[in-house]
């Protein structure tokens, strides 16, 4: 199983992912990490990825997925996946990934962004990915409120997903 942590920057996809991949005894890899170094000078300077820039980030995200699958591996991973086609991108063929939609409220992003530091987002970028975020429908994710205690969403995650146990079956 594929999980794919989703959502705009300030939802705390790193911490529900690793959070996650706990319980799941399984691997975690942040997507963030496979940005290339101009779009990580892109968006520190307060500039907004195109699609011609977020193409190869996902696709080298896409290949990291196709080797866990192949090796019959459990990954949790993390990715913005704005936009439908991005999904489609991460997706491929494969009917077996699931996405969880990490949903907050601007006041609580704007919070949570302001009190971060350390990050190559620039802040001033929530709103470009709010703009560009293509919700997913209730089929293609699960969708959970960031409000909720970082345990909260993990269990809720863990229910949805079917997994009755700390330890998810390879």
């Amino acid at each position: 199983m594929i999980v794919i942590a989703m959502g705009v920057c300030g939802t705390g996809k790193t911490l529900i992912g690793e959070l996650l991949s706990e319980r799941l005894a399984c691997e975690f890899l942040d997507g963030d990490t496979l940005h290339s170094a101009a779009n990580k000078s892109k968006m520190s300077q307060g500039i907004p990825l195109t699609d011609d820039d977020r193409l190869p980030w996902l696709q080298a995200i896409r290949q990291v997925i196709e080797t866990k699958q192949r090796d019959g591996e459990t990954a949790v991973f993390t990715c913005s996946s704005l936009k439908r086609m991005y999904r489609d991108i991460l997706r491929g063929q494969d009917q077996n990934i699931k996405f969880v939609y990490l949903k907050g409220s601007y006041e609580l992003l704007q919070e949570r962004l302001a009190a971060r530091s350390g990050h190559f987002f620039d802040p001033s970028l929530l709103q470009t990915q709010l703009d560009t975020l293509e919700e997913p429908d209730l089929h293609e994710a699960i969708t959970i409120d960031i409000a909720l205690t970082p345990e909260q969403i993990v269990a809720q995650v863990m229910q949805q997903l079917g997994v009755v146990s700390d330890v998810c079956q390879e």
